[in-house]
């Protein structure tokens, strides 16, 4: 005789209560997430901003020392290309601080990236990587600027993570008009990723780092899960092609302005409650 497996149903209460914890325990690994990277953020941005300093009071003290013409000239052109940088790195952050919202808007993702790579800019440069961008004009996408933020500061830091000897960026940004999507491609010359390793990358607390590394960044498995899931809520799609000992390329592809009003326009309405429907229960 066959043995026969009966689903013992849950009460409701249970049911709500699963649920309910399964919904805080990913809200609180977002959040932890979110704040992760916020500090890292802090960290670097911190460090770029001390730098501009030191050059500033740097070249002052150099430009009162000093009374002749030439060398005042060159104290001043120096503060200036500080100032300057010290202003973009602003501009940068307040940008991150302005788009905290949970909505999406038009955005220009080109921007948003050149805004990104000046945020660690002195991190790439500390651990000698070339960045080659390749940027063809495309529509404005429809995005939440702050979350895709974070994970484009993700897979830079991966990006360069995985070049520890110094390598090459290859940022591309195109419009894929068939599909009426932007395609931000990362691409670094680091070690590449295991093929047994691949496919398992996305996976929650899956990492092959044993912690964060000299700079205080990674290690926690979080990073990428995390992306997929930003990416995937835009109706985006990530994709990554790796080669051990030639590098790993990470496709983000997110929709325009036009696709997600087009994919608003097409959702079915929600039907509208009869008459009957409306009248009050009677007890």
């Amino acid at each position: 005789m066959g043995r026969t497996t009966r689903r013992v149903k849950q009460p409701a209460s249970r049911r709500w209560y699963i649920a309910a914890t399964s919904s805080a325990t990913e809200g609180a690994i977002g959040s932890g997430t979110t704040i992760t990277a916020l500090g890292e953020l802090v960290s670097t941005t911190t460090h770029e901003f001390n730098n501009v300093l030191m050059t500033i009071i740097n070249y002052a003290k150099m430009g009162m020392r000093h009374k002749d013409t030439v060398t005042r000239d060159k104290a001043f052109e120096k503060i200036l290309v500080a100032s300057t940088r010290a202003a973009k790195i602003t501009n940068s952050v307040l940008g991150m601080a302005r788009t905290r919202s949970t909505g999406q808007e038009p955005t220009n993702i080109a921007q948003l990236i050149e805004d990104t790579l000046i945020l660690l800019e002195r991190e790439l440069n500390k651990y000698r990587i070339a960045v080659d961008k390749h940027f063809q004009p495309v529509p404005e996408a429809f995005i939440n600027a702050n979350q895709i933020q974070q994970v484009l500061l993700n897979m830079i830091i991966n990006a360069r993570q995985a070049m520890p000897g110094g390598g090459r960026l290859i940022i591309k940004l195109s419009h894929d008009p068939k599909e009426d999507m932007i395609d931000v491609v990362i691409r670094d010359t680091g070690c590449g990723i295991p093929p047994d390793v691949l496919p398992r990358i996305f996976d929650p607390f899956f990492t092959t780092k044993n912690g964060p590394d000299s700079s205080g960044k990674g290690g926690t498995g979080l990073g990428l899960s995390m992306c997929k899931e930003v990416i995937e809520a835009h109706h985006g799609r990530i994709r990554v092609e790796s080669t051990v000992g030639k590098g790993t390329a990470f496709t983000l592809k997110l929709p325009t302005v036009t696709k997600a009003a087009n994919r608003t326009a097409a959702a079915p309405a929600l039907p509208v409650a009869s008459a009957a429907s409306q009248q009050p229960i009677q007890t």
